[in-house]
């Protein structure tokens, strides 16, 4: 029995997604043509591959079966094209990067555009946004990451510990109830996440930080967080990284509220001897050792009126 290779790139497409419009889009056709190639190949192979419903497609038991097969072969398929394409042209195709808000958004971007620029063969995708990544269903190629996997095919790596603390505007801490010591936030408006959508435990900092009955201000977004903090009103927990390049936030009670948590790089056992991505995983892991006192500053309280 035989089938059209290519009809595994819309196998793929569809298994990924789970919508044809959506594969389309990806494979840069229409949705009839991705489900002619689909339907095509479950005739040829002679077996159904996905379950049809209106909330779209999702794989059937040979459909999962296939999926490990077509995924080794697309590997396969960039590996014989980063050995035989040369050094000028290894690094082309797409690299994909999940990363959390903070850290994509604000430390990854801006370096990232340099690494585009650097490899013009190569397009850049970053995917900043709070939630956990699936390697395995190619939702990224490599991912940041607050917590080590313990189970998958992963390739894991650690990149930096990093540490938070409370911050507010000077303007803020002037005009609301004196801010000392750990008990007095009880005063003061608490900004963080809403604590049933956190996606991962290790943003469930604020019990840490206050009572559970702390008046809060809360938002899925990290920078939502930080603009409201740097709006004046009210004490955030934000990485220091990030809030030490804020000019109008100063630092509350970093020697009573210090927390430290750690970023992870991580990629699929499948893709790390793909050119594209070793050299987009280098490329993160050697910005992240440049800065690495942005990660761990010495945080230093703010001066007291008249000191």
């Amino acid at each position: 029995m035989s089938f059209d290779w290519n009809d595994l790139r819309f196998f793929l497409a569809v298994a990924r997604t789970g919508r044809l419009t959506v594969a389309a889009r990806m494979m840069g056709t229409d949705h009839a043509t991705v489900s002619r190639r689909v339907r095509a190949l479950e005739l040829q192979l002679g077996t159904q591959l996905f379950e049809r419903s209106p909330r779209g497609y999702a794989l059937s038991e040979h459909g999962e079966r296939l999926l490990a097969h077509a995924e080794k072969i697309e590997n396969a398929a960039a590996k014989v094209q980063d050995d035989l394409s040369g050094t000028l042209y290894a690094l082309s195709g797409t690299v994909r990067i999940g990363a959390p808000d903070g850290f994509g958004a604000f430390f990854l971007a801006p370096r990232l555009a340099d690494f585009a620029v650097a490899n013009p063969e190569l397009e850049v995708q970053l995917v900043a946004t709070p939630r956990q990544f699936s390697l395995s269903k190619r939702e990224a190629d490599l991912v940041i990451s607050l917590d080590r996997p313990e189970k998958g095919r992963l390739v894991t790596r650690k990149l930096t510990d990093y540490t938070l603390h409370l911050y507010a505007t000077q303007d803020y801490l002037d005009r609301s109830p004196p801010l000392r010591r750990k008990e007095d936030l009880s005063e003061h408006l608490l900004i963080g996440y809403i604590s049933e959508l956190i996606f991962t435990p290790e943003l469930d900092y604020l019990p840490a930080v206050a009572e559970n009955d702390q008046h809060r201000f809360s938002s899925t977004n990290l920078f939502a967080q930080m603009r409201a903090a740097e709006a004046g009103k009210g004490v955030c927990v934000l990485p220091d990284f990030m809030a030490c390049h804020s000019p109008a936030l100063v630092p509350v009670l970093p020697r009573d509220v210090e927390l430290k948590r750690s970023y992870w790089l991580l990629t699929h056992q499948d893709q790390r001897e793909i050119a594209r991505v070793r050299a987009a995983m280098s490329f993160v892991a050697e910005q992240v050792g440049r800065a690495r006192a942005e990660f761990l500053p010495e945080i230093a309280p703010p001066a007291q009126p008249g000191a």
